[in-house]
């Protein structure tokens, strides 16, 4: 493939033969090579969907990059968006093409983490999300174990889902959701399916925001919502032997391991075939009971915030 840099689909590409970070056991080329395979089956999940990237510079930590740099060549498609949080306008890219790839590979940006609504439509994600985080230290099964109740408890909603690996130590569950929904609704609904979760097995999975509230269990996480963003399928993750966060059968759930999906083994897995695809749903309406139930459960956030302050009173009061 040529020495050090070289020109592929109009990008040029430099330093490849530089490792790409400590503990990846491997180097920028390949990353360029992997997003190259894979490009059929990652853009589907990032096109049209604002865009961040965690990226990573030989000798630096790495860091998550939301505004477009303004190196940023003309042709890369992008959208601006408000941030309340820094009361400014963002230029966010549209990932809609290999070239785009390729560029953002170029730039060392290993993780892609797109938005859970289009730039066509904001306010409306068309999916809701469920991350299993599992504690420190325990075996991926919990975090499958936890899956699994989510999947129980989307069925008795009369929803499906589709799961992969988070690339990390977790399980994301998604469920595409019928256009009609709000937003609001739609982050109701994500509440009320973790609260279901939980009370089918309490003794494994909590949805209590706060670490120290967890007791060793499984975080049923429902704060992905909204404006939210979660690690795209077939995404490399910043982690020792570059994984990637893979589709799973729930059939084959219990039998692998995040280590098993990674940029050396994940393109001849997407080769023949596109198991997000394949494994995703049809959009599905929301019951109105499910809506309802989660409009009286507190946002995880807002109830941790407050908490938290609570908590810090009582310590002073204490002290």
């Amino acid at each position: 493939m040529g020495g050090a840099g070289e020109n592929r689909h109009g990008v040029a590409l430099t330093n490849l033969d530089q490792a790409l970070f400590d503990s990846s056991g491997a180097t920028k080329r390949d990353l360029v090579d992997y997003l190259d395979a894979v490009a059929d089956r990652i853009l589907p999940q990032l096109a049209g969907r604002p865009l961040s990237v965690i990226r990573v510079r030989p000798g630096q930590p790495p860091f998550m990059q939301k505004n477009l740099p303004t190196y940023t060549p003309d042709w890369v498609r992008r959208t601006t968006v408000w941030a309340e949080a820094s009361h400014r306008e963002i230029s966010y890219a549209l990932c809609d093409d290999r070239r785009t790839l390729l560029w953002f590979a170029n730039q060392r940006a290993v993780e892609y983490h797109p938005t859970l609504a289009t730039a066509d439509a904001p306010h409306r994600p068309t999916h809701l999300v469920l991350d299993l985080d599992p504690p420190e230290g325990t075996a991926f099964g919990v975090a499958v174990a936890a899956a699994l109740l989510v999947r129980q408890a989307l069925a008795d909603a009369g929803l499906a889902g589709a799961v992969k690996t988070s690339g990390a130590k977790g399980v994301h569950v998604f469920v595409p959701v019928a256009a009609g929904a709000t937003a609001e609704d739609m982050a109701a609904a994500t509440r009320a399916l973790a609260v279901r979760a939980e009370r089918l097995d309490p003794a494994l999975a909590t949805t209590a925001f706060i670490r120290e509230d967890r007791a060793g269990k499984v975080f049923v996480d429902s704060t992905r919502a909204g404006g939210a963003t979660v690690v795209a399928a077939y995404s490399p993750r910043l982690r020792p032997g570059v994984p990637v966060s893979f589709p799973v059968d729930w059939a084959d759930l219990e039998s692998v391991t995040p280590a098993d999906f990674t940029i050396r083994t994940a393109p001849a897995l997407v080769a023949e075939r596109d198991p997000w695809a394949a494994s995703m749903p049809a959009p599905q309406p929301l019951s109105a009971d499910l809506v309802a139930e989660g409009h009286t459960i507190p946002v995880a956030r807002v109830q941790a915030m407050h908490e938290g302050k609570r908590r810090a009173r009582a310590r002073r009061a204490g002290g």
